[in-house]
């Protein structure tokens, strides 16, 4: 994939079922109802092949969004921990 480095294949997948999915794919069906209707089509009824088409669209760049958000967050608390690994001196618990 070009938008996510091979490093990123170690991280476990997000669920199919996630946020990012749903809400996309909610925007998806959304854009056909929208469609529908600025065409003066019936809203529900009418292109209900480009509701499925879209939808689908939607939820599954939803899920590539929150693969890559995912490994975005995992780069940043390696190199998060790494450091505080590196610099003890400037971590020090409250107990010490």
């Amino acid at each position: 994939m070009a938008f996510l480095p091979d490093e990123a294949r170690s991280l476990p997948p997000p669920p199919l079922v996630n946020r990012g999915s749903f809400v996309l794919g909610l925007t998806g069906w959304l854009a056909a109802l929208l469609d529908n209707c600025f065409n003066q089509r019936p809203v529900i009824r009418a292109g209900v092949h480009r509701q499925v088409l879209l939808t689908t669209v939607g939820w599954f760049v939803g899920y590539f969004l929150t693969k890559r958000t995912e490994y975005i967050h995992a780069k940043l608390d390696r190199e998060l921990f790494e450091y505080v690994r590196q610099h003890p001196e400037d971590f020090k618990t409250a107990g010490t």
